[in-house]
């Protein structure tokens, strides 16, 4: 645990100097994103929490660090709770907190470039109500006392190639212009870097793991562009990539043009354009259009040539993956490994293929209790060693050019308990349930996110996250709108009409305090499904699994398995053997037919 005190008390003294009583402090950056660059980890630097989703409050008596159930133990051990006060959200929002902790006259500060306007008129009503007041502030206060704050990524922006993207950025800005008619806007703005870099046809390496570049783009009703971008970050090539059509400037220049719109209907995202830019709009005399971003449901139906260099990489993926399963069951059991070892062991396996970019997000490796946190993410000081009697899960997912991966697989390290072995298959049925599902077109992901979850209802058990969420075409491993989850979960539900085409991860699981977890992840391809006997005017989805590596055969209790569930389990592996084998050299594809073998009856 990092001793962050000293920077909480440089932050109130600043406070104090700006006539603030508290500030609220997201992870997030001037983009909402989810993962941010360096230079935007605020909250981190802060408190020491290293979760990828998190916000925190601080008052000159009283400071709160606010997450959800994914991150109950992580919060615990990475951030001091004589410091900090821990509050679970949804049960818990910044704004109900802060109307129980604030005092009449209080000025609470908020930096308008971090969030949302509904979040905005959320909690100035809850102060309001309080006799308090949100004030934006003009330069964040944490900016001022981070001296070694590092400066935005100076990484170059690069080319998607067409042969990647299976369609051109002309012909994405046509459609985006095509929607901007239809809603007689004149323009809309892009803040979202994964929908900059997908309606460009461009990447970057501003953030780790996530291939885009920090920039705006607004897109004209004709299809013209005003791209906002460090100039340095562009090349001769990157220049005659985008072409007259796209007119770069300075990203420091991009408030200022939110003044120019005066008259003109302009559309911005509420749920990913920031307060700041809906003031500056206000300000400047536009008709400002709350309507969610065109490219999001664009971005998530993913072409055929999206979809080809998908499973080109979920198979170099899975043999990649096979190979460290192989390696870990054999140097595991050995002793003297440790979560770190192992990452980067896996990682090596990966850089081996030649295609790696990067990994597509940090490699969850946790053995033991530390699997029982969802997201652990292991550190030098966290590292433990892989010890008989644990459960070692390990969650990770490369960048490939041509596709993102992420999958999740668990290794018994020696013979495990009867539990372990009833949990796991558990888990097991539920990935099973939904990777068979099949439901109407426009099901959102809501209805059948309690297929995962009823074998282990019936056993009076459940996991604290949701069953899947989107993936990106080489970009980002979390990608919305569709997703696959329940009201009472992180993120809370998915009501985003599932269609043919979108990718989601299907992971169940299973997480037993201070034990062990459990989680079983593949990714999926939604895609049109005919059922003999059906209504013929009625269109049906299903899944087609698009990851490809052995599920553990030792952790499996056949006499939970259904016969249909046997089925599905051997014809799966069957298929494992038949697109990885090739791929691996004779000891590994011998050691993966082993694997592979069809299970037996119970």
């Amino acid at each position: 645990m990092t001793d962050t005190s000293a920077r909480l008390a440089a932050l109130r003294d600043e406070l104090a100097r700006q006539r603030l009583d508290g500030f609220i402090v997201p992870l997030t950056d001037e983009h909402m994103s989810e993962y941010v660059g360096g230079y935007a980890q605020r909250l981190g630097w802060l408190t020491g929490f290293g979760g990828s989703a998190g916000s925190a409050v601080v008052l000159a008596d009283r400071a709160a660090i606010f997450t959800d159930g994914r991150y109950t133990l992580q919060v615990r051990e990475q951030v001091d709770g004589a410091q900090w006060e821990y509050v679970g959200v949804p049960e818990t929002s910044i704004a109900g907190w802060l109307a129980g902790a604030v005092r009449e006259g209080q000025r609470i500060g908020y930096d308008p470039w971090l969030h949302t306007r509904g979040f905005v008129t959320e909690t100035a009503a809850a102060l309001a109500d309080r006799g308090a007041t949100l004030v934006a502030v003009d330069a964040n206060p944490i900016d001022r006392v981070w001296h070694d704050r590092p400066a935005p990524s100076p990484a170059p922006v690069t080319v998607h190639a067409d042969a990647y993207a299976g369609e051109s950025s002309a012909a994405k800005r046509a459609g985006i212009a095509d929607w901007l008619a239809s809603q007689r806007a004149d323009a809309v703005v892009l803040t979202a870097l994964d929908s900059i870099a997908w309606a460009l046809n461009v990447r970057g390496g501003d953030v780790a793991h996530t291939p885009v570049a920090l920039s705006y783009a607004i897109v004209a009703r004709d299809g013209t562009t005003d791209l906002f971008v460090a100039p340095d970050k562009l090349d001769d090539a990157v220049r005659q990539h985008l072409g007259n059509a796209v007119r770069v400037h300075d990203r420091a220049a991009f408030a200022a043009a939110l003044g120019g719109f005066q008259g003109r209907r302009v559309a911005a995202d509420p749920d990913r354009a920031v307060a700041a830019i809906f003031a500056a709009l206000d300000q400047g005399g536009a008709t400002v259009l709350a309507l969610r971003d065109p490219v999001v449901l664009a971005k998530a139906r993913k072409n055929p040539v999206e979809i080809a260099g998908h499973r080109a990489a979920s198979i170099r993926d899975g043999a990649a993956l096979t190979r460290f399963l192989r390696w870990a069951e054999d140097a595991c059991a050995a002793g003297g490994e440790t979560e770190l070892s192992a990452a980067a062991k896996l990682l090596a396996f990966r850089e081996e293929t030649g295609c790696l970019l990067d990994s597509s997000f940090d490699t969850i490796s946790a053995t033991g209790a530390h699997g029982a946190s969802p997201h652990y993410h292991v550190t030098p000081e966290s590292n433990a060693p892989i010890r008989a009697g644990e459960l070692f899960l390990i969650d990770s997912g490369g960048q490939y050019r041509d596709g993102t991966t992420d999958v999740t697989r668990v290794i018994p390290v020696g013979a495990p308990t009867d539990e372990m072995r009833d949990r796991f298959t558990r888990v097991l049925k539920g990935h099973i349930a939904i990777a068979t599902a099949i439901f109407p077109d426009g099901t959102c992901g809501a209805q059948i996110d309690g297929f995962a979850r009823r074998p282990l209802w019936e056993a009076g058990l459940d996991f604290g996250h949701g069953t899947g969420h989107g993936v990106g075409s080489f970009l980002s491993v979390h990608e919305g709108p569709q997703r696959i989850a329940a009201p009472n979960y992180p993120g809370g539900a998915s009501l985003e009409p599932l269609r043919a085409g979108m990718m989601l991860s299907n992971e169940p699981g299973y997480y037993k305090p201070g034990a062990y977890g459990i989680r079983i992840e593949n990714l999926l391809l939604t895609v049109p499904v005919a059922v003999a006997g059906g209504d013929p005017d009625r269109a049906m989805l299903g899944f087609e699994t698009l990851t490809f590596a052995p599920i553990e055969r030792g952790l499996i209790d056949a006499t939970l398995l259904t016969p249909a569930e046997r089925d599905w389990l051997d014809a799966y592996h069957r298929d494992v053997l038949a697109r990885i084998g090739p791929a691996l050299d004779p000891a590994t594809r011998d050691w993966l037919a082993a694997k592979c073998a069809p299970i037996a009856a119970g």
